[in-house]
């Protein structure tokens, strides 16, 4: 990495913003909140992130999803369609609640880094031996592949053509980019992608720049943010129930994601520096973006394939992207510049993005040199990959979730520890 120059890093932290920049506001988007402050903590998450984690591993922290439900029946009860017809002290109240329940989340997530500090890493890394992460890891690839797919190629749920051609383009600049370029341009392959796909969606009527005309300048300009920021969090019953327990059922995707993280830069995580100090640094992250009223944060498995894929893993690199994100945050015309990128073009980098992601999870087993003739490996490996894949997500209690991925590992990992090894 010390041969990469400054101006280098600057542009492949860029890279990483574009990839973790549209599931990022997305979850604001969906739930009420505010896309601008989301932003701002996952830059600033990603930092304390770093801080906790001795600045060793090479992660980006976004908006988490598993929380998308949660938050919205807590912010908009009534599920009102547009929720800007929500009285403004309504929303306030609300909101207060969602920081309140966030806060703890994050509290719980510090909770259960003490906890396996004191249990050990060797304990934890027996409950995810290569044939149980190695599943978990394609299944983390694949279940992302319908959001791809979708952006790709269709728009309002029909097959668009000229979508296809817009994804299909940028998906074939990023393996030309990737496969035959040298130097620098092998790097940046996204970057270059994106800035293609961008072009190509002008003439094509795709690009709406009617973000950008409406963005202030300046986001802390804007009242309305700078009152939600400030906004005192309310610890109540009711908001920390419907949100803060979803902090225990993430605590499996959390290993998955480090471990894929892991795989990817050929480190391993889970020991230097210790799940208890990745699982601090979400804790610390989700608390402070509770406090400013932003989205619990998780580690980003698009950012994790954008590693793949430029196979530079200096953490250094995240920061700047880190670094991006905040000013972005701030500044509301250029933050607009990057929401306006066309939905097939993001389609059509994910689409590679998620398929690397599921592809080292198949370099897992093939490293390990899993014996697959073996029914015991044969029946943990089936199990995770169906119920991860073909299951959504499973429900508690009210507006309480767990994930199908969730469960896939939790099954796996009881699995592994009660069937026999075969001779």
């Amino acid at each position: 990495m010390e041969n990469i120059s400054t101006g280098k890093k600057l542009i492949l932290g860029l890279q990483h913003v574009l990839a973790m920049f549209g599931a990022t506001v997305l979850v604001p988007f969906l739930t009420g909140l505010d896309p601008a402050i989301a932003l701002l903590a996952a830059g600033v998450g990603t930092l304390l992130f770093h801080i906790c984690a001795k600045g060793k591993v090479p992660v980006f922290l976004g908006s988490s999803f598993a929380f998308i439900g949660a938050i919205s029946v807590t912010l908009n009860p009534d599920q009102l369609k547009d929720i800007s017809t929500m009285p403004r002290a309504d929303y306030l109240h609300n909101l207060s609640l969602v920081k309140g329940g966030i806060i703890v989340a994050g509290i719980i997530y510090v909770l259960m880094a003490v906890i396996i500090y004191y249990v050990g890493v060797d304990k934890i890394k027996k409950l995810f031996p290569p044939i149980v992460t190695g599943p978990i890891i394609i299944v983390i690839g694949l279940r992302l592949c319908p959001v791809a797919t979708n952006s790709a190629f269709f728009k309002d749920n029909v097959f668009n053509g000229t979508y296809a051609l817009v994804a299909s383009i940028v998906v074939i600049t990023m393996v030309v980019i990737s496969i035959f370029s040298k130097g620098f341009f092998k790097l940046v392959p996204i970057l270059i992608s994106v800035t293609v796909g961008y072009l190509v969606c002008i003439p094509l009527g795709l690009l709406d720049t009617t973000a950008i005309q409406n963005a202030h300048w300046f986001t802390l300009g804007d009242t309305h943010v700078t009152e939600q920021i400030f906004r005192l969090p309310s610890f109540t019953a009711s908001g920390i129930i419907a949100i803060a327990p979803i902090a225990l059922v993430v605590f499996i995707e959390h290993i998955g994601d480090i471990t894929t993280n892991g795989a990817v830069v050929g480190k391993n995580f889970l020991e230097d520096p210790g799940i208890h100090r990745t699982m601090l640094g979400d804790g610390v992250a989700t608390m402070f973006a509770g406090l400013i009223g932003a989205p619990a944060n998780t580690t980003y498995s698009e950012n994790t394939g954008v590693l793949a894929v430029t196979k530079v893993y200096d953490p250094k690199i995240l920061r700047i992207a880190a670094g991006f994100a905040i000013v972005l945050s701030m500044i509301g015309k250029f933050g607009a510049v990057i929401r306006t990128i066309p939905a097939p073009v993001m389609g059509g980098i994910s689409i590679i993005l998620f398929g690397m992601i599921a592809s080292v999870g198949v370099r897992i087993l093939i490293n390990a040199n899993l014996d697959f003739a073996h029914s015991r490996n044969l029946m943990i490996s089936a199990i995770i990959l169906v119920i991860g894949i073909g299951v959504n997500s499973f429900p508690l209690v009210d507006s309480l979730t767990i994930s199908g991925l969730a469960i896939a590992a939790l099954i796996g990992v009881i699995l592994n520890l009660v069937l026999p090894s075969e001779m």
